[in-house]
């Protein structure tokens, strides 16, 4: 077996084999050297410059961690580490900062990744016995073995919840993830049960997501910067053309940024130039989930509405449209594994075992924040313009963060 050895600072020698070094020099594979793992967080944490490919690199190697810990046929092994090598080829510029434009104006997450496989990487993977349909299955999650991939205590949330804490320095995403694969045991269904002595190191899992959530994932700073590009895209592609969306998802940071810098639109480039020189929007407005009345917030308010929104805010402070941005994520889903516990007398559920999941979920409802943000100098009439068109309760000294 031809195999390459990759040194990798979280995992280690990393083992590549002859099918997989074929994928890594595909287009779609080299392309993700371009994209940031943590789109903008690298304007609060300068080392958070690590790509979607070195990712790719860390999930593959957990994904045949755990494909030989299950005992997966040799077929079934391939498919797995592929589909971790693979899963992220469809991802856009800034990773999950252009996420929201691809699902709005283009209906696809970056999950689908049927299209890529079908334009050249399919040959290769047939050539090699991988079936495209079925890695392609695996990766949306409609597959029998989706779970190491795409579950509750997948690789790929082990492998980005280690790598972003190393490159950002957040000392948060502390996860052990060989313990874990180790515990992990296989049903004859595909599903998954923990042994309890696995137990302590899923909770570490679930804590580091809580704790990176506020301070990496969901900074204030790195929301701006999406909010930010993302109003540049709308105004480069004249409000959301189909084509030049598709066009632009297609590219890879640097690519994208170049179009935006030089774009016919004013705006676009304005708040392109702004990114590149961090001169940022500033929050007007930061609102916790008991400042807000409007129920329907809490699902999250996609693109178009939060600029409908945004451009109220504007027109009431006697501003441009651009000059407001308006940001409503959906409240965090409960936490809440399912996969189950064994002990020496039964299989229960995972909450079972662990309540600290109880106060875990309170955190993360409370992490929840409302933005609306703009030019440092409209700081207090936006805030004032916000707080009564979006129905917010007006901060106190303590709620105000500048």
């Amino acid at each position: 077996m031809n195999l390459k050895i990759i040194k990798d600072p979280v995992h280690g020698y990393v083992e590549v084999e002859e099918f997989a070094l074929a994928l890594l020099d595909s287009p779609p594979l080299q392309r993700l050297r371009y994209i940031r793992q943590l789109g903008f967080s690298y304007l609060v944490y300068p080392g958070a410059n690590h790509t979607r490919f070195e990712h790719s690199l860390g999930t593959m190697f957990l994904a045949d961690v755990a494909a030989r810990r299950f005992g997966l046929s040799d077929t079934d092994r391939t498919l797995v580490v592929a589909a971790g090598l693979l899963h992220d080829i469809g991802h856009g510029p800034l990773s999950h900062a252009s996420e929201p434009l691809m699902e709005q104006f283009l209906h696809i997450t970056h999950d689908d990744i049927g299209p890529i496989v079908s334009q050249g990487i399919g040959a290769l993977l047939e050539e090699h016995g991988i079936d495209p349909i079925e890695l392609c299955l695996l990766v949306k999650g409609n597959h029998r073995l989706s779970g190491i991939i795409h579950g509750d205590l997948d690789v790929d949330r082990m492998d980005y919840l280690l790598r972003d804490a190393y490159y950002t320095g957040a000392p948060y995403g502390t996860v052990d993830a060989q313990r874990l694969i180790r515990h992990l045991i296989q049903t004859p269904d595909g599903g998954t049960v923990l042994d309890e002595n696995g137990v302590n190191a899923a909770e570490s899992l679930l804590i580091s997501r809580t704790l990176m959530r506020p301070s990496v994932y969901f900074h204030h700073v790195s929301r701006i910067g999406e909010s930010m590009f993302q109003l540049a895209v709308l105004e480069h592609t004249g409000g959301g053309n189909e084509e030049m969306i598709r066009n632009l998802m297609a590219m890879d940071d640097p690519g994208s940024m170049h179009d935006l810098r030089n774009s016919d639109s004013p705006v676009a480039r304005e708040l392109a130039e702004r990114l590149y020189g961090r001169r940022l929007y500033k929050r007007a407005l930061f609102a916790s989930i008991d400042q807000v009345s409007t129920p329907s917030f809490h699902g999250g308010v996609p693109i178009r509405a939060c600029r409908d929104y945004a451009e109220r805010i504007a027109d009431i402070a006697g501003l441009q449209p651009h000059e407001v941005l308006v940001d409503i994520p959906a409240v965090p889903r409960e936490l809440s594994l399912g996969v189950r516990v064994k002990n020496q007398h039964a299989v229960v559920s995972f909450e079972e075992f662990s309540p600290r999941i109880r106060t875990l979920n309170a955190n993360r409802r409370e992490q929840w924040r409302l933005g609306v943000y703009t030019l440092p100098e409209h700081r207090d009439v936006v805030a004032e313009a916000g707080c009564a068109v979006l129905h917010v309760r007006k901060p106190t000294r303590q709620d105000t963060l500048f």
